[in-house]
C-alpha cells in the first residue's frame, strides 16, 4: 500500500512531462523488463490456458486502461484527492467480487455505494471552480477506480490456474502490448524529459508496479477480493501526507470532506449488521 501510495505522488510530478499514454508506456516497459526476468528465474512456466482470459483481462483494464486514465485524471486534481475518487474502488471490487465471484453481497453494499457517490461529487464540486476541466479529471479518476476493480475479479480468476509471478508478469505482458500506440509519443518525450521525471518513471515501473502487483496478488491468491480491497483504505491518508512533504500539496477542506464521505461509505459497505450475521 505505501508503494501504489507513492506511485500517486510520483505519477503528479512526471505526468508534467509526459503524456498519460507514453507515462503509462514508459512504466510498463520497465516493469515489463523486470517482471520478464522475475518469471524466468521462478520457472514457473506458461500460464495454463484456464488462466488466459483472467489474464488478459486485468492486463488491459488495470496495466492498461486503470494506469492511462489516472494519469490523465491526475494532470488536473491533486495526487490525494485522486487517491480518494480511486479509493471507491473497493466498493465496486465487493459488488463485482460478490456476483462474479460468489462472494455474496452485504446487505450495507448499496448504502455504502451512495455515500461514496455522494463524496465523489462533492469532491468534483470543490474541484471544479466553476469550469470543467476538474471536474473531467474527477471523473477520469472514477473511471480508473472501476477498471481497478474489474481488473481485479480478472486477476483473482486468473490466480485460480497459475502463480501471482506469472499473473502479474503476463498482466504487464498485456497492458504494455496495448499501450504500445503511445511508443511514438513516449520516445519524443523521453529526449525533452528532464532525468527527475525520467527516473520517477523507472521508479513507477520497478516499485508500485513491478513489487506492488506482485505482492498484492501473491496476497489475492490466498485471500478473498473483498477483504483485499480493505488494504487499499489507508491509501488516500498516505498520499495526502506524501503529496504535503514532496509536493508541497494538500487538497481543499471541501475535497478532504468529499473523501471522507468515500470512505465513510466504504465502511458502511464493509460493516455488518445483526442480520447479515
Amino acid at each position: 500500500m505505501v508503494l501504489w501510495a507513492s506511485a500517486f505522488v510520483a505519477i503528479r510530478s512526471a505526468g508534467g512531462h509526459f503524456a498519460p499514454g507514453a507515462l503509462a508506456l514508459g512504466r510498463l516497459l520497465v516493469a515489463s523488463l523486470a517482471l520478464g526476468m522475475m518469471w524466468l528465474l521462478s520457472g514457473d512456466g506458461w500460464p495454463t490456458r484456464a488462466a488466459w482470459p483472467g489474464i488478459l483481462g486485468s492486463g488491459l483494464l488495470w496495466f492498461g486502461l486503470y494506469m492511462v486514465t489516472l494519469n490523465w485524471g491526475e494532470r488536473d486534481v491533486d495526487a490525494g484527492t485522486a487517491a480518494m475518487v480511486v479509493n471507491i474502488g473497493p466498493i465496486l471490487l465487493a459488488l463485482l467480487g460478490g456476483w462474479l465471484l460468489h462472494e455474496g453481497f452485504p446487505r450495507r453494499l448499496a448504502a455504502g455505494m451512495a455515500v461514496s457517490f455522494g463524496g465523489v461529487l462533492v469532491v468534483g464540486i470543490s474541484e471544479s471552480d466553476g469550469g470543467r476541466t476538474s471536474v473531467i479529471g474527477v471523473v477520469l479518476c472514477l473511471v480508473a477506480a472501476v477498471c481497478y476493480a474489474a481488473g481485479v475479479v480478472c486477476q483473482k480468476l486468473a490466480l485460480r490456474h497459475a502463480s501471482a509471478v506469472q499473473v502479474t508478469a503476463f498482466g504487464c505482458f498485456t497492458g504494455t502490448a496495448a499501450c504500445l500506440p503511445f511508443a511514438g509519443q513516449f520516445l519524443s518525450q523521453l529526449g525533452s524529459a528532464p532525468v527527475s521525471a525520467t527516473l520517477q518513471v523507472v521508479y513507477l515501473g520497478l516499485f508500485p508496479t513491478t513489487l506492488g502487483f506482485t505482492t498484492w496478488a501473491y496476497a489475492l491468491a490466498r485471500s478473498t477480493s473483498g477483504r483485499m480491497g480493505a488494504t487499499i483504505y489507508a491509501v488516500p491518508t498516505l498520499v495526502i501526507i506524501m503529496s504535503w512533504l514532496f509536493l508541497g500539496q494538500v487538497p481543499r477542506w471541501l475535497a478532504v470532506a468529499g473523501g471522507a464521505l468515500c470512505l465513510a461509505g466504504v465502511a458502511v459497505s464493509r460493516s455488518r449488521s445483526p442480520a447479515d450475521r
